[in-house]
């Protein structure tokens, strides 16, 4: 079955940087494009960045544009999120994401605290 495992997540302080990543499993990976996404607490879940199934485009949100760089590596099944210049608005649990025949699948997200 379809698992994304997401770590990475840790506090840090303002102006600091994470590499977050997703491990995924029970799909071809290398033909799906892969999201990231965050969830700060009593906000809706947002679009963070997404990255086509060869690593090819990527796109991001307005929020993080020009701090988070998403990238893959479809040798090892993996997305990972580079988020840099954090800020306490950053601070949310974040997911990663696939879209596969209609559904989609989540992982169960990494806690990212950004605060001094």
């Amino acid at each position: 079955q379809v698992q994304l495992v997401e770590s990475g997540g840790d506090l840090v302080q303002p102006g600091g940087s994470l590499r977050l990543s997703c491990a995924a499993s029970g799909f071809t990976f290398s033909s799906y494009a892969m999201s990231w996404y965050r969830q700060a607490p009593g906000k809706e879940r947002e679009w963070v960045a997404g990255i086509t199934s060869g690593g090819e485009i990527t796109n991001y949100g307005d929020s993080v544009k020009g701090r988070f760089t998403i990238s893959r590596d479809n040798a090892k099944n993996a997305v990972h999120l580079q988020m840099n210049s954090l800020s306490p608005e950053d601070t949310a649990v974040y997911y990663c994401k696939v879209w596969i025949v209609g559904v989609d699948y989540w992982g169960q997200g990494t806690q990212v605290t950004v605060s001094s």
